[in-house]
């Protein structure tokens, strides 16, 4: 069973990415990123049998169903209501029946059948097709040893998983065109833990970001004025002890003093 799942599965994408004649499983569910150019073929017909009418069938979502046809006795085509030219036949119809959707959009999703009429009977495939839209990942520290990690706008949510895992909080924002960000939060009050990944999974492709905890020290020290050099120092002193916001401060504002009093003699 487990093997007759992924030869169906190896010849489904090959009927999606090829344009030359292929078998493909009844009935098959097509996850298809965003962008690309995606290809569907009709049903496979015995080799005796003399094809009469090919049609095309498409219920997008939440739109008024269309199909596009060629009468092979009289090669006439006609398309109705399938006014989104991006969907179109591959090639000529008469000599190739495949779909044509380029390039594929987020209102691109909904089932497409193919039908074939023939002197034997008629046959059928149909198409599931969901829409991925892979997300813009961001990985920005906070204060006080605090992480905050965005997946933008994928399609399907994002999930995203933390190493070391903290304290976290995640949180889902939907958008209106049907993509989804993700975004968690973490805190870090372990003064051991200095860098920290954010794992993004999504059915496009997955993503990994680093960040340094003690990378804030560095802009908190030139924002008190110190110059690039003494800074470095300090806040690798600062790393090296391993000291909490509140001591940071301190002694942060005691190089602040001690600097223009060095200015004034």
């Amino acid at each position: 069973m487990a093997r007759s799942r992924l030869l169906d599965d190896v010849n489904s994408l090959s009927c999606l990415f090829s344009h030359s004649p292929c078998v493909c499983p009844d009935n098959t569910w097509l996850a298809v990123q965003m962008g690309i150019k995606a290809v569907l073929c009709c049903p496979h017909i015995p080799p005796t049998s003399v094809l009469i009418l090919t049609a095309w069938k498409i219920h997008l979502r939440d739109k008024l169903s269309c199909s596009i046809s060629l009468n092979r006795e009289t090669y006439q085509t006609r398309k109705n209501n399938c006014t989104d030219g991006r969907i179109s036949w591959a090639s000529r119809p008469d000599q190739n029946p495949e779909l044509q959707i380029h390039p594929v959009s987020i209102s691109h999703e909904g089932d497409y059948t193919c039908e074939m009429g023939t002197t034997d009977g008629n046959f059928e495939r149909t198409y599931h097709l969901q829409v991925l839209v892979p997300p813009e990942v961001t990985l920005s520290p906070g204060k006080n040893r605090t992480v905050e990690c965005k997946a933008i706008a994928g399609r399907p949510a994002a999930q995203i998983f933390w190493a070391p895992e903290g304290d976290c909080v995640t949180e889902k924002e939907y958008q209106d065109n049907g993509t989804v960000t993700t975004r968690s939060r973490c805190h870090y009050p372990d003064g051991n833990v200095s860098t920290v990944t954010c794992l993004v999974s999504h059915p496009t492709g997955n993503r990994n970001l680093s960040t340094d905890l003690f990378a804030g020290h560095l802009t908190f020290c030139k924002a008190m004025g110190l110059d690039i050099l003494l800074a470095s120092i300090f806040c690798l002193i600062l790393r090296l002890l391993n000291l909490s916001s509140f001591f940071l401060l301190d002694i942060g504002l005691f190089f602040i003093f001690f600097s223009h009093i060095q200015y004034f003699y």
